[in-house]
């Protein structure tokens, strides 16, 4: 909220510069780390949740397959696929956001980012990322599901594969989704075909690497938000 003292135009036009160094500072990271996936997820599982061994499974065996790792760069799935890739040598970048409770930084992100701006954080989760596996979440997941779903379904972006992790978990929204929101013709017939869905960690690789397969070497790989 704007202060009372400090009139609309003497503050807001500032905080651009402070926007625009956030987007200065991760393009120029980011556009080093090479083809990467971006792993969404909780941030409330603990190290002994199944959800959480399986994202350090998806991460190790991705970044063998030499994909950067991308997260929020918080703790539960978020620590858990940066601890999978980091654990092989491979590139574990977290997207650290700035917030009041709950978020704090894992100490496995190897390529560490921090955001006041929750828009230019989501930018590079796009901007960089060649595909994208959605591991049970909440309010946080939900939002980065249904905006890269649209970005896809509109062709802001290429169709990159977009995994739903954990068929138990999703069953509930995907139904809803076939029955009211298509049902209702507020999405268009094969729109959820956008949507992988699987609890196999060697299915969410095999997506990924054919694609990968398809499109050729990361330098042919289409470019996002361009």
């Amino acid at each position: 909220m704007n202060s009372p003292t400090v009139p609309f135009t003497k503050e807001d036009p500032w905080r651009i510069f402070r926007i625009m160094a956030e987007f200065v500072e991760s393009f120029e990271i980011m556009s080093q780390v090479g083809s990467a996936v971006t792993i969404f997820g909780s941030a409330r599982l603990p190290p002994t949740n199944q959800y959480y061994l399986q994202a350090i499974e998806i991460a190790r065996e991705l970044a063998k397959h030499k994909l950067a790792v991308v997260t929020g760069g918080g703790p539960g799935i978020m620590e858990a696929a940066n601890r999978g890739a980091t654990e092989v040598g491979g590139k574990s970048v977290g997207l650290n956001i700035e917030l009041p409770f709950e978020q704090q930084g894992n100490r496995y992100a190897n390529v560490p980012l921090h955001f006041h701006y929750f828009f230019s954080r989501k930018v590079c989760f796009v901007k960089y990322s060649v595909a994208f596996v959605f591991m049970p979440g909440g309010f946080g997941t939900m939002d980065e599901l249904f905006e890269v779903l649209t970005l896809v379904q509109t062709t802001r972006i290429p169709r990159f594969p977009l995994i739903l992790f954990g068929k138990e978990y999703w069953s509930g929204l995907l139904q809803w989704l076939k029955t009211t929101t298509e049902g209702n013709a507020m999405i268009s017939p094969g729109d959820l075909d956008l949507l992988h869905v699987t609890d196999s960690t060697e299915e969410v690789v095999s997506i990924i690497s054919e694609y990968m397969r398809k499109v050729g070497p990361p330098e042919q790989i289409p470019k996002t938000l361009a």
